[in-house]
């Protein structure tokens, strides 16, 4: 709450509002940002499941990326990398718990856009074997990680997920990405249900039609939605 304005000098007052602002900035050693599964099949209008508009908030991505570069933020990036026999694909979709074939391993559409497109990354396939102590060596020695996903949720999509979590245990999580009703809706709650102080990007995120949109649960959670100015100014 802001002091009674009448009551403090204007020197007073401003010095309050820039004890607040410091206040409110990340704390950046325990920050890492989120990208959700911004790849070319859902965020270019001819991917084989193109979330409408998703192209928009490209611009807003790519501020993302380069602000996390500029302070050396660790970057989690997830995407979802399906084999024929997954089992959210189905010929017959209900646009619900199944969808068409899409982000098929080792397709174009599977990649990241430009606009996320990680560098050097540590990549962790959801069906390969991984030794924990060799997985904490590679995520030490990088700031960028991918975690290849075979579920909308990627904590059930990849076993390693939650080691990883484990590793750079982070006190708040910064979400961006797509789709908001699915994957970025279990992101979101997977990650604050553990614990972490979520925020959500609000001009970088966009929805599937025809889904209930999640932001009254993740009021209840407590995640908090924050423009990319915002985040900006928190990042200091």
């Amino acid at each position: 709450m802001i002091p009674n304005s009448r009551l403090l000098s204007t020197k007073d007052l401003n010095n309050y509002l820039k004890i607040m602002a410091e206040i409110s900035k990340l704390n950046l050693r325990n920050t890492i940002f989120w990208n959700v599964d911004t790849q070319v099949d859902f965020m270019e209008p001819g991917g084989k499941l193109y979330v409408q508009d998703a192209e928009k908030i490209k611009p807003v991505l790519k501020k993302i990326t380069k602000l996390a570069e500029e302070k050396l933020v660790f970057v989690v990036n997830t995407a979802d990398y399906h084999h024929s026999g997954s089992a959210e694909l189905s010929d017959q979709p209900d646009f619900k718990t199944t969808f068409p074939p899409h982000c098929m391993a080792g397709t174009h559409g599977a990649t990241f856009v430009s606009e996320t497109n990680p560098v050097n990354p540590v990549v962790i396939n959801w069906d390969a074997e991984q030794n924990p102590d060799e997985l904490l060596k590679k995520i030490q020695n990088t700031r960028e990680v991918v975690i290849r996903k075979d579920a909308f949720d990627v904590f059930a999509g990849n076993p390693f997920t939650e080691r990883i979590l484990q590793i750079l245990h982070p006190e708040t999580v910064v979400v961006y990405g797509v789709t908001t009703n699915v994957c970025v809706n279990d992101a979101v709650t997977g990650l604050s249900k553990r614990g972490k102080k979520v925020l959500v990007v609000s001009d970088a995120i966009k929805e599937l039609p025809n889904l209930p949109l999640p932001f009254e649960k993740w009021s209840e959670l407590g995640i908090e939605l924050i423009t990319f100015s915002k985040l900006r100014t928190m990042m200091g």
